[in-house]
């Protein structure tokens, strides 16, 4: 009778942290919030996308209102192409403004979308066409040191 309680705790913690590993797999994958409302397509072209990734979030006022479907680059353009999945209950002027942002200084990136005034609103296919490029740290980095080189050299003229 022992061994068959001690077999139930050992079982129990074995399933717990199977689940909490399963958790833990879909967070960092952020898969763990599936969606099933149904929802409408938009894209968005972006000249750099840093590292934003597919089922990264589309939030409007920190409401995430859907999720990136598909990132696929335009080669005739040169720019990104961001399929989005907007859920069907909420609804966007027709020129609204997306940008991709970042939560916090190092977090992940995700769609910000702004509404506009137009009367009409996105539906199937439409795209959105005022977007804001991600800010790459890096180059804000090398654009500021390299300002701060060029000052130096003018004070010593």
């Amino acid at each position: 009778m022992k061994k068959n309680s001690l077999d139930f705790w050992v079982g129990l913690f074995v399933v717990t942290g199977f689940v909490a590993l399963l958790f833990l797999g879909l967070k960092a994958g952020n898969m763990s919030s599936f969606s099933f409302a149904k929802n409408y397509s938009v894209t968005a072209k972006f000249d750099n996308i840093g590292g934003l990734k597919p089922r990264a979030p589309v939030k409007s006022a920190g409401v995430v209102v859907g999720r990136v479907a598909a990132i696929q680059f335009d080669d005739k353009t040169y720019q990104a192409t961001v399929t989005l999945h907007l859920e069907e209950n909420f609804h966007f002027p027709k020129d609204s403004s997306a940008k991709i942002l970042t939560s916090g200084l190092l977090g992940e990136q995700y769609i910000g979308l702004e509404a506009g005034g137009n009367d009409q609103m996105l539906a199937q296919g439409s795209k959105i066409t005022q977007t804001q490029s991600a800010i790459v740290l890096e180059s804000l980095i090398s654009q500021f040191l390299y300002n701060k080189a060029a000052d130096a050299g003018k004070e010593k003229d």
